[in-house]
């Protein structure tokens, strides 16, 4: 997202998001509670260590980036890590997966020089709560939380309970290790059908069950939530192994419960394979899986990475793509459905979500609007869980600036062609005109087709799809779809959606003359169009001419010059015309006619010919210097006449215009 801010821009944003971090984090770590997931606040810590990134000298002193997590409550003993505790930084793409491996390198070139070859570690990321227990001669003596990485929570009367961790090791050794406590999802959704019965508030997710029964205070409630621990590091011993591997093999035979699912990987191609493999697997497994945790293997050359002020560079948290994340709404369009029902839908910043890139969120209807008190400008937590276009979950409000736009249903919907009323007993509204739905869905046919944008793919199907699933309220919208907008639509796999995205790139330059026909002014066809492009070669010319100067083009009188002034003089088109060529270059139209044995000849077609469509026969026309009209009269040279004419045929008759049959024609051409 920092690539659309300015210096000034950054620093406020950066405001915005220090205090909603701080806010958020302090209600996960010294609360136990979540008002937006942990996947939201991921993506809030994203786009700030992003703009940190970008404008390094805007990083304070209090930035959450400066950090590793809140304080602990006071209500347990506080006790002091012999052992500093880290967090790991977060990586969401294989581009940054790549750039880690890079920094990797680099930094142990330093001094290993070219001999240095890491290989990776890699593990699952257990959701759940980070705990520190420490042994002395084989006897657990202290189980602690994180807390703020200096300080943690004395929990051992909690962690005693868990039978997964060891009271005694097989081997009286001194040392520290760091595991995580976590719930089965079997656990978990019986805990919550329990209290569901009981009249009791549920358990949002497993996290929040762990961290809340490993502080309790009574021992009791933490035995009956029946909390699980794998063990995956030795933070202080005396003998510590030369690879991560064989420390994980350590820790196994000393008694601890290790998460089987780890490898060894020789390189970065191997650790995102082994990421995507896990991405759909984890599923299946019994308990919650955000992500792949990488570690250098080589103990040494942890060593030598060492740490920065928050992290180790010897590891990264390789995340799962988020079903949720934060981003911003940029405006609210309302999208209407073919029953002329009229929703509301978010235009966002593009996002990453679910794997997928997308621009557009529904908000359904007045009443959804009000209870999120969504405003035009906020900061926004976006889900997708399957569904086609994504839901706006929460607003972030600790991130608003007092900028932001509250949202009015407007009086008139251009859609609707007029104005919208709220459905009696419904939370819904509706266009007044009930065949809005009908005429909007024949503007966007006409747009995309073959005398104008000609997209690919981009039929009428594909349209009521888009229309039908509130993915484009104006023409400007298919300009700005994401693959990520389109997959899961019926028939739109990854490939489908990347075919259409890239169909409508190769269509971002278009002749004046389409461009024209594109628009749908009324009175101007195709020929109207080309007579209009070739008079006046660009569009800041035909908007800026006068009826008089309009009139004196081939093919157009007072009706359609008026027609054509009326246009370009509506705000609403005025508006639509700026966000088009935000996204489309027209090209220049030459103002000389191609000289050929047709030249001063205008031809109108009628019927259907056999050998060649009628836009061939139209080119063909031109190419030899000749015009093409929609439209008989006195001015017509030749009518081309086809199987089944219609009544310009009649109208040729009676005005004496030569009539062509499709030989003649051929013969002419």
């Amino acid at each position: 997202m920092s690539e659309h801010l300015t210096k000034t821009e950054a620093k406020k944003r950066l405001e915005q998001l220090r205090k909603a971090i701080n806010y958020h984090r302090f209600l996960y770590h010294a609360e136990d509670r979540q008002e937006i997931s942990d996947a939201a606040l991921d993506s809030l810590k994203y786009e700030l260590s992003q703009i940190e990134s970008e404008y390094p000298d805007l990083i304070t002193e209090d930035s959450p980036s400066q950090r590793v997590a809140g304080k602990p409550l006071p209500e347990l003993k506080k006790v002091r890590h012999e052992v500093e505790q880290w967090s790991f930084n977060d990586a969401f793409s294989e581009e940054d997966m790549r750039d880690f491996d890079a920094r990797v390198k680099r930094f142990l070139k330093e001094d290993f020089g070219g001999d240095a070859a890491p290989s990776y570690d890699t593990e699952l990321k257990i959701d759940g709560l980070k705990v520190v227990l420490t042994y002395k001669k084989g006897m657990l003596v202290l189980g602690a939380t994180r807390g703020d990485g200096v300080f943690g929570e004395d929990v051992t009367h909690n962690v005693r309970t868990i039978e997964t961790v060891p009271l005694t090791l097989t081997e009286p050794v001194d040392i520290i290790v760091e595991g995580e406590v976590w719930m089965k999802k079997s656990d978990f959704l019986a805990l919550n059908k329990a209290r569901e019965k009981e009249g009791e508030a549920l358990f949002a997710n497993p996290r929040n069950v762990s961290a809340g029964s490993i502080r309790q205070l009574d021992s009791k409630i933490a035995a009956s939530r029946k909390l699980q621990m794998f063990v995956y590091d030795i933070a202080q011993s005396d003998d510590f192994p030369k690879t991560q591997i064989e420390e994980l093999e350590r820790l196994k035979n000393l008694g601890f419960w290790v998460n089987p699912y780890f490898e060894q990987c020789k390189d970065i191609d191997e650790v995102i394979s082994f990421r995507e493999k896990w991405r759909t697997k984890a599923k299946k497994e019994n308990y919650w899986i955000d992500g792949v945790v990488v570690k250098v293997n080589e103990k040494n050359y942890q060593d030598v990475l060492g740490f920065t002020g928050k992290a180790p560079r010897f590891a990264i948290a390789y995340k799962f793509p988020a079903e949720q994340v934060t981003t911003v709404v940029e405006d609210i369009a309302l999208q209407v459905g073919r029953t002329g029902v009229v929703t509301p839908v978010a235009h966002l910043w593009p996002v990453s979500v679910a794997g997928s890139i997308v621009s557009r969120a529904t908000l359904h209807n007045e009443d959804e609007i009000k209870r999120l008190d969504v405003r035009i400008g906020d900061t926004v937590v976006l889900q997708k869980a399957g569904d086609v276009i994504p839901d706006i979950v929460v607003v972030v409000k600790e991130a608003r600036s007092g900028k932001e736009k509250p949202y009015v249903f407007p009086a008139y919907v251009e859609a609707c062609d007029g104005p919208i009323e709220r459905i009696p007993g419904q939370a819904a509204h509706r266009c007044v005109n009930k065949n809005s739905f009908a005429q909007q869905k024949r503007k966007f046919y006409h747009f995309v087709g073959k005398h104008a944008f000609d997209i690919d793919g981009l039929g009428p199907k594909i349209i009521d799809l888009l229309l039908e699933n509130n993915l484009i309220t104006a023409y400007d919208d298919i300009f700005t779809l994401e693959e990520g907008d389109l997959i899961g639509l019926p028939g739109f796999a990854e490939k489908a959606a990347k075919n259409l995205v890239g169909a409508i790139a190769t269509r971002k330059k278009i002749p004046l003359s389409r461009f024209i026909v594109a628009l749908s002014i009324g009175q101007v066809g195709e020929e109207t169009a080309i007579d209009l492009a070739e008079a006046f070669g660009t569009l800041e010319k035909i908007e800026k001419s006068t009826s008089e100067e309009l009139e004196k083009v081939d093919g157009v009188g007072s009706v359609v010059a008026r027609s054509i002034k009326d246009w370009f003089k509506e705000k609403k088109n005025q508006a639509l015309l700026k966000r088009l060529l935000e996204h489309v270059t027209i090209e220049k139209m030459t103002h000389k006619k191609k000289s050929g044995a047709l030249s001063g000849k205008t031809f109108v077609l009628t019927g259907t010919l056999e050998s060649l469509s009628r836009d061939v026969a139209k080119e063909r026309v031109r190419a030899l210097g000749g015009d093409v009209s929609g439209s008989v009269s006195s001015q017509t040279s030749y009518v081309v006449a086809g199987a089944d004419p219609g009544s310009k045929y009649d109208k040729a008759q009676k005005l004496g215009i030569t009539i062509l049959s499709e030989k003649e024609f051929l013969k002419m051409l």
